[in-house]
């Protein structure tokens, strides 16, 4: 593969809804710029996209793939983004490492939830893009309909680029708006027709607003245009590629991946409107407190970012990076400035699917891979070791659904917490942690595919399989009342005995524990105030109601006696342990859940639904708030244990358009119709043990 400069590569980002044709897309593009002999085909699982397992089984994207693609001169960087929504982190990863995207949408369906999604995220990263309105040729496709309802969902910057030539299974080419032209296409090809009257009629419109945000990209075109003299073509390609880069304009193209109908087309659009890595001009990034600028430019100290990681049980670890600045070559040697660690190249190669391409260097705007990389993950810095700098890291979802894991076959534990490790390396959405207090091993994504696919790739790569469960809930146990009891253990068996006598008040307290005397006449020696603490503070690990950790009592040694001879610090220990028991059981234990915090973003169309089900789920609504894009945020209490399915059931609810983030907050009594029921469940539990 030749060595192009910043000004000759494009990278693109193809984001939208699930099925809209992404992969189909990259596929005609491979085509028509040659690398292929035919087009792959997600149904038949051999696309150069989708390579994993877990994709063609379920016959979905589930991670970017990179697709270097050369074609006129240029070398377009597709990056097939999954549309699946529990994978979105992957596109965050895309966004970071391209200029430009396409969002490309079913002309079929319309607009649906995954293109309003896309949509949000290249407003959120301020990307430049186009619209690609894929599967023209099926049936019931109404363009003009098409048109308004992306106006009207997106805004005026909407604008389309090209007409319909035909509709339906007659759908054989367009007109381009800009060049007053028509083309259709054979077998692929694309050939000149006249343009028809109507056509002309149809175009003359489009073309005077065109015209108009043509002259407002530019001081010297809005004069000429308000002289009334006509634009160069070079004036209107130069004033639309300003609009599109500021985001003032999204182009509408039209076409069939699956046809091969506009793709050509497609690129060189891609080539003139899309930003190239050199038009951005330069980065920001940091070294220590300061601020440092790099050009986009080979002759800048190296520097690059790791937007994608892959982890391949047999091919060992992938990085996929951009280079900011510089170049880098086979035997540079790298540095780490975010671990702050040496790195060295595991060679050096692009990407096209799971093909290694090897290559010498990668220059300034371009996008490369290297293999083996110790301590490197998605998002740190590479860059050259005398010039340091830290670029900002992809900032990404957090998880919102959990399930306990547990290993299929004994002994197990070891690997899966292994696996478990290597994955987080290629999927920052998700996570793994260990509840000290359940003892459970928990993982936490986006969504139940996401985690479900998690499990595929453990049993497909790693050879363990797992069981996925609801997570247990943190409970705790306290008391309402105050109660006064006696701890006594006196034991007698030849030789030296036992003796330990405490009396104990037990009362709520505000702070997790306290403890006092109030001694009088040396009822009990000092000495043995410390253990007495430390017996009482060892039964809190265990509570009497169902064996939860005990929280929020004061307990205040008030009397008791001792022997000379047969008190020691564990008897007083023992003695503690028993007051203990007694005292929670006198003083009304009660059963405590961890409440949340949870902020839920919806379309205002889905408030009745979700205020309903928040009720079900024992919630207190707090407040409710218009955001700037017209969704409400929905804040409220919600008690941990009605949570955990929370995530598939708000996308249930809401079409996947609603999202939430949800924090502890504190703890609160459990109503007694239920504590009952978590109590007989937690002691059956323990007799079983």
């Amino acid at each position: 593969m030749k060595m192009y400069q910043g000004d000759k590569i494009r990278n693109v980002a193809l984001v939208g809804h699930s099925g809209s044709g992404k992969t189909t897309l990259t596929e005609a593009i491979l085509y028509t710029a040659g690398v292929t002999k035919r087009q792959g085909r997600v149904e038949d699982g051999n696309t150069i996209s989708d390579f994993s397992k877990e994709e063609i089984n379920r016959k979905v994207s589930i991670s970017t793939a990179s697709i270097p693609v050369e074609f006129n001169g240029i070398k377009y960087n597709i990056l097939d983004t999954p549309g699946y929504f529990d994978f979105v982190g992957e596109t965050y990863g895309a966004l970071r490492a391209s200029e430009g995207a396409i969002l490309v949408v079913d002309a079929s369906s319309g607009i649906q939830v995954g293109t309003e999604k896309a949509w949000r995220l290249l407003e959120k990263h301020k990307r430049p893009r186009f619209i690609f309105l894929n599967k023209m040729d099926k049936e019931n496709v109404n363009f003009h309909k098409l048109i308004e309802e992306l106006k009207e969902q997106f805004g005026n910057k909407i604008f389309p680029f090209a007409l319909p030539i035909g509709e339906g299974e007659k759908f054989k080419g367009f007109v381009n708006v800009r060049d007053e032209v028509a083309y259709e296409y054979k077998n692929g090809v694309r050939k000149e027709i006249p343009l028809y009257e109507e056509e002309k009629e149809a175009i003359m419109e489009i073309r005077e607003s065109m015209m108009e945000i043509v002259a407002e990209s530019d001081e010297e075109l809005l004069e000429k245009y308000f002289e009334g003299e006509e634009f160069t073509t070079e004036e209107i390609a130069r004033g639309i590629g300003i609009q599109v880069a500021n985001g003032e304009l999204v182009p509408v193209f039209i076409g069939s991946a699956d046809k091969n109908i506009g793709i050509d087309y497609l690129l060189s659009v891609i080539e003139r409107y899309i930003p190239s890595p050199v038009d951005v001009g330069s980065v920001s990034g940091m070294n220590g407190d300061d601020i440092v600028e790099r050009k986009v430019d080979v002759a800048e100290p190296f520097s690059a970012q790791v937007f994608k990681t892959i982890v391949d049980p047999f091919v060992g670890k992938l990085s996929l990076f951009k280079v900011i600045s510089g170049k880098i070559t086979k035997d540079s040697e790298i540095y780490n400035s975010s671990k702050e660690k040496t790195e060295k190249l595991g060679g050096l190669f692009v990407l096209r699917g799971k093909e290694q391409i090897e290559v010498n260097e990668i220059r300034a705007g371009d996008i490369g891979a290297t293999s083996k990389l110790q301590h490197t993950q998605t998002g740190d810095t590479l860059c050259a070791k005398n010039a340091p700098i830290v670029y900002e890291r992809l900032s990404y979802p957090q998880p919102t659904l959990f399930f306990a894991v547990e290993p299929k076959s004994k002994g197990d534990e070891e690997k899966i917490s292994t696996s478990l490790q290597r994955l987080i390396e290629e999927d920052p959405t998700f996570t793994i942690s260990r509840n000290a207090e359940t003892k459970q091993l928990l993982i936490g994504g986006q969504g139940n595919t996401q985690l479900e696919v998690i499990a595929d790739k453990l049993k497909n790569n790693y050879g363990v399989e797992i069981v996925l469960s609801t997570p247990k809930v943190a409970y705790r146990e306290t008391i309402k009342g105050t109660s006064s009891v006696q701890g006594k253990h006196k034991k007698q068996s030849g030789g030296a005995g036992q003796y330990g006598d405490v009396h104990i008040r037990f009362e709520p307290s505000t702070e997790e524990f306290e403890f006092a005397e109030e001694i009088f006449g040396g009822a009990v020696p000092k000495n043995f105030f410390p253990a007495i603490e430390k017996g009482l503070r060892e039964s809190m690990a265990s509570g009497v109601l169902a064996g939860y950790p005990v929280v929020n009592i004061k307990a205040t040694l008030f009397d008791g006696s001792y022997h000379p001879v047969d008190s020691n610090e564990m008897a007083f220990k023992i003695a503690a342990s028993l007051a203990f028991k007694k005292g929670m059981e006198a003083a009304n234990p009660i059963l405590l859940e961890p409440i949340m915090r949870v902020e839920v973003n919806i379309p205002e169309d889905y408030m009745g639904d979700v205020m309903g089900d928040m009720n079900k789920r024992r919630g207190r609504i707090l407040g409710m708030e218009q955001l700037e894009d017209g969704s409400q945020l929905v804040i409220a209490e919600v008690p941990q244990a009605e949570m955990f399915q929370y995530a598939i059931d708000l996308r249930s609810m809401t079409q996947a358009r609603g999202s939430f983030t949800m924090e502890f907050l504190r703890y609160e009594e459990v109503p007694a119709n239920i504590a009952e029921r978590i109590i007989e469940e937690a002691n059956a539990e323990l007799a079983k043990a």
